[in-house]
């Protein structure tokens, strides 16, 4: 199985796609046994490649054994990218994906994306934020944009199971005087995609985030504000509400605790 957009539906026209991709050149962002990322150049454009040479069976035991689903090749995140893109979630653009066999050990995946650069990650742009805190007007923004993001996501049956600051990018220039700034998800290779999203898994997408916001200097009605904008209630009624979502957060507070008592961080 193999889809194309331009400008790879011309150039690759009449070749095998998975030959052509192999051929691919440039920077490399991660290497695994079985995976690879890297940045190169198409008639002056810059892309994204994934590529996922079947998976190891060891990889596959491990996740299993911890409760996980391994990542088994290139289609979740194609599949992903195309459902965000229908709940109007601004995210990659996917402009190729290629699959070959039925063995999920042995099977080879692709996915092609466009660079989403100028970009910075929140959690970069948001890194000095303690000590030179923002515009109230940005911080704001940044938060309703956000808890907007996530709650269509979640209402769309789509998971990401890594939401961090560091997977939402914020395009440049940003302007927030009309509002008229994006952001963009990324790195969804793990993301799962239902009819609803069980609230487990809707939870621990929620104390991802917070969790990686928690140095930025955000004050406890910024987080209400987003869990307000989120659920859409009062903060009584979620308080009152999720009660498996605080006592989530509660018990994962105490692992960190206890993980960094223990080896003295």
């Amino acid at each position: 199985m193999v889809e194309l957009k331009e400008p790879f539906l011309s150039l690759w026209k009449g070749k095998d796609a998975f030959s052509e991709v192999q051929k691919l050149q440039g920077e490399t962002f991660r290497q695994l046994e079985t995976r690879r990322t890297i940045r190169f150049e198409i008639a002056g454009k810059s892309y994204f490649l994934k590529w996922h040479q079947g998976t190891k069976l060891k990889e596959v035991i491990k996740n299993l054994f911890s409760l996980r689903l391994p990542v088994l090749g290139a289609d979740r995140e194609w599949n992903a990218i195309h459902r965000l893109q229908e709940l109007d979630v601004d995210t990659m653009h996917g402009v190729g994906f290629g699959q070959q066999g039925i063995n999920p050990l042995n099977r080879i995946s692709f996915i092609i994306t466009e660079d989403l650069s100028p970009a910075v990650s929140l959690e970069d742009y948001c890194a000095d934020w303690l000590v030179n805190p923002p515009a109230r007007k940005i911080k704001m923004a940044l938060i309703e944009r956000l808890a907007i993001m996530v709650r269509r996501m979640h209402q769309g049956g789509v998971n990401h199971r890594d939401c961090y600051l560091c997977h939402f990018l914020l395009h440049q220039p940003a302007n927030f005087e009309d509002n008229t700034f994006k952001l963009s998800v990324i790195d969804l290779h793990r993301a799962q995609i239902r009819n609803a999203v069980p609230v487990r898994w809707r939870n621990k997408d929620l104390i991802g985030l917070y969790f990686s916001s928690l140095n930025i200097g955000l004050t406890q009605r910024d987080y209400f504000r987003f869990l307000k904008i989120y659920f859409k209630k009062d903060i009584n009624k979620i308080i009152r509400d999720e009660s498996d979502l605080f006592a989530t957060y509660a018990k994962k507070t105490d692992k960190i605790i206890n993980h960094t008592s223990k080896n003295k961080l």
